[in-house]
């Protein structure tokens, strides 16, 4: 039995009455979306993890993206990665390792956390042959199976890439073609078969293995633009159109799903893919890679892929894949990996102050704030901000005899009116 069947059935399970309090929503509520795919619990039937819900309602969730490279294999740093992620606030992580022992990485980095964990299977199938190409269905299907008895959460499958969609991108003029490593691996993997993506004319199977594990399926966006210039084309809506016709089969099959959307969008088009998606994919859950606003600012991408996930929320976004400032220039480190989550985080929370569901959670943290900057009550500031930490250490590393801030110190407007009016007070 899975989560969506125990919903269609009335059952308010466990993970359901978890997520409910955690979010602050009537159990009988997350039941109802649950039961309708607007929102996912990720959680394998063979892992014990923390319930997250993604979707409707629910507060914005955040991943951070680890793992390995074939250029980079240094198994302690990723999981330290991983760690450091859950610490910093991730609801999920999936590992992206195509570099050394993927099966070591994978299960220690199951076991280091306690938030969901998702995964590529397709990087695997393709590690297993010396050519991509030469991958077989099996390799697919087999890996996504080794990867949900392992007790992943949810897995990426780039289902939408298929015939159609090739034809699509053939005859568009798109400047940096297929960005997504999983979806040139399929796309690689036609051209030289000559047939359709196994994971699309397959999905039966796909979903018959899901369902055994009650693993959630993360629909890829293995079309998605690369450039801005690429945001809004063919290929992209003709994915979208699949992916939205596999989340109805998922449905039907009782398979949880989400919907992951596109990596480089202008401001002016955030709204039309985000809306585009939703309508075309029956209000599934959605997962983006920020989107990046602008190409021109490697080192910054973080900050540019927050300014994008934080339109996407406005438009319905659910899940933001954080992007760190290493995106498009190296593997991240540590350090990028903080630094990316909590400007994430940021976003995450904006899109939360205007969210159904979580505007109201949300606004007594910025009126607290509000309260203690007027009050200049630095510790209760400290305990509200995103990083405390850091804010403390600002502060004190440019710290004055004043009880306000170095800025403006005794010309601080918020000390002159309350002392203003409190003379005011005495006068009378």
């Amino acid at each position: 039995m899975t989560l969506m069947e125990d919903a269609k059935r009335g059952i308010i399970t466990p993970s359901i009455e978890t997520v409910a309090k955690a979010e602050g929503i009537d159990p009988e509520t997350v039941r109802f979306c649950v039961a309708k795919g607007l929102i996912a619990i990720p959680v394998n039937n063979r892992r014990e993890t923390l319930p997250i819900g993604i979707g409707k309602y629910m507060s914005t969730k955040i991943n951070a993206n680890i793992g390995t490279s074939r250029d980079c294999i240094d198994i302690d740093a990723e999981i330290e990665k991983a760690k450091a992620a859950e610490a910093f606030g991730a609801h999920a992580v999936m590992d992206l390792s195509t570099g050394g022992n993927l099966d070591e990485i994978r299960t220690r980095i199951l076991k280091s956390v306690n938030i969901p964990v998702g995964t590529v299977p397709i990087y695997q199938a393709a590690a297993s042959r010396k050519i991509v190409v030469e991958m077989t269905s099996d390799d697919m299907f087999n890996a996504v199976r080794k990867h949900a008895k392992q007790g992943v959460d949810f897995v990426t499958v780039h289902a939408g890439v298929n015939l159609n969609s090739l034809e699509r991108l053939r005859q568009s003029d798109r400047i940096m073609n297929v960005v997504s490593r999983g979806g040139s691996f399929t796309l690689a993997w036609m051209l030289h078969n000559g047939e359709d993506n196994p994971f699309y004319a397959e999905f039966d199977y796909l979903l018959e293995i899901a369902k055994e594990y009650d693993m959630t399926l993360s629909l890829g966006d293995g079309m998605r633009p690369g450039c801005i210039a690429d945001a809004s084309d063919r290929p992209k809506f003709m994915e979208f159109i699949t992916l939205g016709e596999l989340v109805k089969r998922s449905r039907a099959a009782n398979v949880q799903t989400f919907v992951e959307g596109p990596g480089h969008v202008p401001l002016n088009e955030i709204e039309l893919s985000v809306r585009g998606m939703k309508e075309l994919c029956n209000e599934a859950p959605l997962y983006l890679l920020g989107p990046i606003v602008t190409d021109i600012a490697p080192g910054f991408d973080h900050i540019t892929g927050a300014i994008g996930g934080a339109i996407a929320g406005m438009h319905g976004t659910d899940f933001l894949c954080m992007v760190t400032p290493s995106e498009h220039l190296a593997l991240p480190t540590l350090e990028d990996i903080k630094e990316g989550l909590l400007v994430t985080k940021v976003a995450a929370h904006t899109i939360d102050l205007i969210k159904e569901g979580q505007r109201e959670r949300a606004w007594e943290k910025d009126l607290s704030m509000a309260c203690a900057r007027r009050d200049l009550d630095w510790e209760k500031q400290f305990e509200l901000a995103i990083d405390g930490n850091r804010a403390r250490k600002i502060r004190d590393a440019r710290r004055t005899e004043s009880d306000t801030c170095s800025m403006c110190g005794d010309l601080c407007a918020l000390k002159i009116v309350k002392e203003a009016f409190e003379k005011k007070k005495i006068e009378k």
